[in-house]
């Protein structure tokens, strides 16, 4: 693993250009002497570069990603910016797999190592905390991609050119430790400090921090449920038993402007940058489903009541009905959000449903619910009301009931699209295989609406579908214990 520079990049609007325009241009991280280096920074000044790293990829390619594998929206027809993606034709060499890898690593991890060895040394406890959650945060999202990643022997710059790779429940179990150790600092310390605009995700609120750190934890938990699941009923149960607290506010980045390089990662990457705006369309998978459901977020992510949509994947078709499917709605000002509030929500309800007899899941599943409709400025109390269409226990697909599980996820997945989010809801089918893939493509009149289907034009063989970015060829090319290739459809570690 090669490191290029220590630079402390400077927090203005340019680092979230370059960052969030991941396709062809990469930040120069070559030394330069208008930008002072690590050993002349300070927690305060590091780790809001470091933030706006994790939020340029997550809130910029991964969003791309996320919301077409997710089937959210799809690449409009005749164009070709992000059918590499969309057919799932995603190389070692792929600009996303590599571009996601290249920024993190440095810009990102090595920079929240930074704030955390010098808050350490100085005492200040409230960085510490901050860097460790948001490294861990990055770290698990990396993992989540990728399967094995190098943890324990990165970020040593030259002294460890070679890496090895550790797989993804031995680096889990290693965030995880390092979380409780931060938690069990003194925050009441003379030497800590309080942060201020610098914190760009709570504002210096460490109450928040505290919160975060334990729904992300929850997460991670609830991530493990199919490979190791006594440590993951231990870890959820050991939270609740300390009476942790969990996120009742989003957690993420908001303080966009509508400025070039000053906006919202994604709306720089796909309006801003490109030279037409149409290039993320409504997809038929999540169109139908809000549609059969009369759900009123349909005209907060497509700007219409009743839109025309994409089938996933069909970008060669000549359709004419695909030339007026809507684009995504998207500004300049919309968040990126680590950890949302309906996904703690949600989070809650399943690790209820799981351990705890589901005494609370209704009332946690319909804040989260709740939460998904207020964040696009709805009330969704009608659909989890008596009769509702997202009544607790009574949501159904295909004409059977929904699992407890089931409803939680797809209610999940619908909230994913704003703030960013389509990452996420990736993750989640591939863990929980919900929702499921169906066995028709949906211009077959037994389509299920909002069953996810294999892209039109997919080069996977066998009708197989995406668990994994592989391993990037940018590490391979460099790093002799880069692990062997592994095709995209094979499942990360945690996968069901």
């Amino acid at each position: 693993m090669k490191y290029q520079s220590n630079n402390l990049f400077v927090i203005t609007g340019l680092l979230i250009l370059f960052i969030g325009a991941g396709c062809k241009k990469q930040l120069d991280i070559n030394q330069n002497p208008n930008f002072p280096t690590l050993d002349q920074g300070t927690p305060q000044l590091v780790f809001p570069a470091a933030v706006l790293a994790t939020t340029g990829k997550v809130g910029g390619d991964l969003a791309i990603v996320g919301g077409m594998w997710s089937e959210f929206f799809t690449q409009a027809t005749l164009s070709q910016q992000y059918t590499t993606i969309d057919s799932y034709n995603m190389p070692n060499t792929n600009q996303y797999v590599n571009g996601v890898w290249d920024i993190l690593y440095p810009n990102a991890l090595k920079n929240y190592q930074y704030v955390i060895d010098q808050s350490k040394a100085e005492g200040n406890w409230n960085y510490y905390l901050m860097g460790t959650i948001m490294k861990a945060y990055t770290t698990e999202v990396l993992v989540d991609l990728y399967d094995q990643i190098p943890y324990d022997e990165s970020l040593k710059g030259g002294s460890n050119l070679n890496p090895n790779f550790q797989d993804g429940y031995t680096v889990y179990t290693e965030l995880i430790g390092s979380i409780d150790s931060a938690l069990n600092q003194n925050f009441t310390a003379s030497t800590n400090t309080t942060p201020g605009s610098d914190d760009l995700v709570f504002g210096g609120d460490m109450v928040k921090w505290q919160q975060f750190a334990n729904t992300l934890k929850l997460k991670m938990y609830l991530r493990m449920v199919n490979s190791h699941a006594d440590v993951a009923e231990a870890g959820v149960k050991a939270l609740y038993n300390a009476n942790a607290q969990f996120l009742t506010s989003d957690a993420g980045v908001t303080n966009f402007s509508d400025a070039a390089g000053l906006d919202n990662p994604l709306y720089e990457q796909n309006i801003r940058q490109l030279n037409t705006t149409t290039n993320i369309k409504a997809s038929t998978t999540f169109v139908s489903w809000l549609t059969d459901n009369n759900d009123p977020r349909i005209e907060s992510y497509f700007g219409q009541t009743n839109p025309a949509s994409i089938n996933q994947g069909d970008y060669t078709s000549n359709n004419a009905t695909y030339q007026t499917a809507p684009v995504f709605v998207q500004s300049p000002t919309d968040p990126v959000w680590f950890i949302s509030l309906p996904e703690s929500y949600f989070l809650q309800a399943e690790a209820n449903v799981r351990y705890f007899g589901g005494d609370d899941a209704q009332n946690l599943y319909d804040q989260g619910v709740l939460a998904a409709f207020s964040q696009v400025g709805l009330d969704g109390s009608d659909f989890i009301a008596d009769g509702g269409r997202y009544e607790w226990g009574h949501e159904v697909e295909d004409g059977s009931t929904l699992t407890p599980i089931e409803q939680i996820i797809r209610q999940k997945w619908a909230a994913a699209p704003y703030g960013e989010h389509g990452i996420e809801a990736f993750f989640d089918r591939n863990r929980t295989g919900f929702p499921v893939i169906s066995d028709v493509y949906s211009t077959d009149p037994n389509y299920v609406p909002g069953q996810l289907v294999i892209a039109k034009n997919s080069v996977l063989p066998g009708n197989g579908y995406p668990q994994r970015f592989p391993f990037p060829y940018d590490e391979s090319s460099r790093n002799k214990n880069t692990p062997a290739l592994v095709p995209i459809t094979t499942p990360v570690w945690w996968a069901k």
